[in-house]
């Protein structure tokens, strides 16, 4: 896919890919929007240290999946 407003591909970063498993993958959003969400499309794990739990967005690809720019569009317009 060609480098647009809806598509970003940054090989030339030192983590690219920061996730295995993509043949297309944007980084457009390589700092998820919704990391601080409740609600989070994505299939984020938590775990709890010392009583504070903690989003750990390590193996989402969401963000990184082309096909999903509208939807983060649309949830980050409400």
């Amino acid at each position: 896919m060609k480098n647009s407003s809806r598509f970003f591909e940054n090989k030339d970063c030192e983590y690219f890919p920061c996730h295995q498993g993509l043949k297309e993958f944007n980084c457009l959003f390589c700092y998820c929007p919704f990391y601080t969400k409740e609600q989070c499309p994505g299939n984020p794990t938590y775990f709890e240290v010392q009583g504070n739990v903690t989003k750990d967005c390590s193996n989402c690809i969401y963000p990184h999946c082309p096909k999903n720019y509208d939807k983060i569009i649309e949830q980050l317009s409400r």
